[in-house]
């Protein structure tokens, strides 16, 4: 669990999928004046160095955000997203890509909380440095998925919750599905994020369907409904049936704006990170 490093797969599609999604979720929660808070329960260093020796070893992010860095017809939401990005390298070059930590430490406002979880000591350490000035911030070691109890509800009664485990072990599907369970009875109208691998798996083929069993349950539902999406983007080469088809996403009480928001750049995702003639998205959302 603790060798697990995000560095070899900064900015590659399922970070392009994922981060478009929370900037989106970010800058719907800002156009309220009350605070929220973010609780990124698997939060990795927070920035990566695109041309240090753990990008260059897979060269991911050549097939994601790289495909997306000059492009001038980008989609409203996408050309947010980019300009975040960018933001994050000053000179014009891509050299570094945010993490989910640093693309709320751009968009949060002061009086907005951060809470980070971080398990592997040197990324804790990276990512604890980077935020140290950020008020209203606190980084942890200890285990994400047991942030509920300690974080939620939170103090203004507003939150957006990110987990986006490794799953290099395959209790983590569980273990989602059990954070999310517990995040909605803790906090029913809290926007929970769930970020997960397609693979030829069928713990990783059947977690959407659990998770929206878990969204749907009277007990402890999703006061807003739910939204699924999942970015198809690589066919299935391995016999075995490793390596990633593609990634996606389940958002439990999602801000109404952000299915028009995929709707618009879903397609152009599909033509610009897709590597084969079957690449496709599936998009589906319940309301309440």
């Amino acid at each position: 669990m603790l060798a697990y490093r995000h560095a070899f797969h900064a900015g590659n599609h399922a970070d392009v999928l994922k981060h478009l999604v929370l900037t989106q979720v970010l800058r719907y929660m800002a156009e309220k004046e009350k605070p929220y808070t973010l609780v990124d329960t698997h939060a990795g260093a927070g920035g990566y160095s695109i041309e240090g020796q753990y990008a260059q070893k897979k060269g991911e992010y050549s097939l994601g955000v790289s495909r997306l860095w000059d492009a001038k017809d980008l989609p409203e939401p996408l050309a947010r997203y980019m300009e975040l990005v960018k933001e994050f390298n000053p000179d014009g070059q891509l050299r570094q890509y945010p993490g989910s930590p640093a693309l709320g430490n751009l968009l949060m406002r002061e009086a907005d909380r951060l809470r980070a979880y971080e398990l592997h000591p040197t990324d804790h350490r990276i990512l604890k440095s980077y935020l140290e000035t950020r008020p209203n911030t606190q980084v942890f070691d200890t285990d994400g998925f047991a942030a509920m109890r300690a974080e939620l509800p939170p103090p203004s009664r507003r939150a957006v919750v990110l987990m986006d485990p490794s799953y290099e072990l395959k209790t983590d599907y569980g273990k989602v599905l059990a954070a999310l369970r517990e995040g909605l009875e803790r906090f029913d109208a809290g926007t929970f994020i769930i970020w997960y691998p397609q693979l030829q798996l069928l713990e990783s083929a059947q977690l959407a369907q659990r998770l929206k069993a878990a969204a749907d349950n009277p007990k402890a539902g999703a006061k807003k409904g739910w939204l699924h999406v999942r970015l198809t983007v690589q066919p299935q080469t391995d016999a075995r049936g490793f390596g990633m088809l593609g990634s996606g996403l389940f958002i439990a009480n999602p801000p109404f704006t952000l299915l028009a928001d995929l709707q618009a750049c879903l397609p152009y995702l599909v033509e610009k990170l897709g590597q084969f003639d079957g690449a496709n998205f599936v998009l589906e959302q319940r309301a309440a």
